[in-house]
């Protein structure tokens, strides 16, 4: 995208009330999302190392974190992030519809790309230069061990192709997830994945989510296109009326 087409572009998101320049994945918008529907527990899924959860921290949240990387060399880093904070755990798992054992396709770049799928040759990033034996989980399956009764759950997926797969292991604690952030590709980046349309279908239909804000993700600079759009969906109904705060309050956090 060009300099004068991304001005364009964001003079006309402006026009509509949208601000594009602000926006930071984790950052003060999601927040304020999270203060409104009172969210005190993230599971950080893919959480490399671990820039989500800092720039959450960063952002303002003080609620739980638990992130879940299974690579070694990332997860060494995002421990000793964890380190010195005390409501962040992390945990050496893979989360998918099956417990046990799978091969991760490992990225050049240690862990940002990689995924449980191949990749395809449509992906921007790089490509899978090794492989390596994670253990999975399904979620319902540590449910109970990291949840505490009342807690409020927001589900962060960076899962490259693979979030089909994590939301079927949420099992009968579905109704228990208040939130879900998702990586939606727009193209096919890795073989199996599931697309923008039919992940939208899934955590609406799925959890009972609402579509609460897209943030525009990478362009394809060979023809223009959109590869992958992130999505914030909320339980819209989750608090009682009277329960709710003005969105001003939610600054508060």
């Amino acid at each position: 995208m060009t300099t004068t087409l991304r001005r364009l572009t964001h003079r006309a998101m402006r026009w509509f009330g949208i601000d594009s320049v602000r926006h930071r994945p984790g950052g003060p918008e999601l927040v304020r999302l999270l203060a409104r529907y009172e969210i005190d527990l993230v599971l950080d899924v893919g959480a490399h190392r671990g820039d989500f959860g800092a720039v959450l921290r960063a952002a303002g949240y003080r609620g739980r974190i638990v992130s879940f990387e299974p690579l070694r060399g990332p997860r060494a880093e995002l421990r000793r992030r964890a380190a010195l904070d005390d409501t962040w755990t992390v945990l050496p798992y893979a989360l998918g519809d099956r417990t046990g054992q799978a091969i991760l396709n490992v990225s050049g770049d240690a862990g940002p790309a990689s995924s449980l799928l191949p990749m395809l040759p449509r992906h921007p990033r790089t490509v899978h230069t090794g492989k390596a034996i994670v253990e999975t989980r399904r979620l319902d399956g540590l449910w109970e061990q990291l949840v505490a009764p009342g807690e409020r759950v927001f589900l962060q997926l960076d899962v490259q192709g693979y979030e089909a797969q994590v939301l079927g292991g949420v099992g009968e604690f579905a109704d228990e997830i208040c939130g879900v952030r998702i990586g939606a590709p727009l193209v096919p980046l890795f073989e199996g994945g599931k697309l923008f349309d039919e992940l939208l279908a899934l955590t609406r239909e799925q959890l009972g989510l609402t579509l609460m804000s897209l943030a525009p993700g990478p362009i394809d600079p060979r023809d223009g296109r959109m590869l992958r759009c992130d999505l914030v969906l909320l339980r819209e109904g989750a608090l009682d009326p009277s329960e709710r705060v003005p969105v001003q309050a939610a600054h508060a956090v």
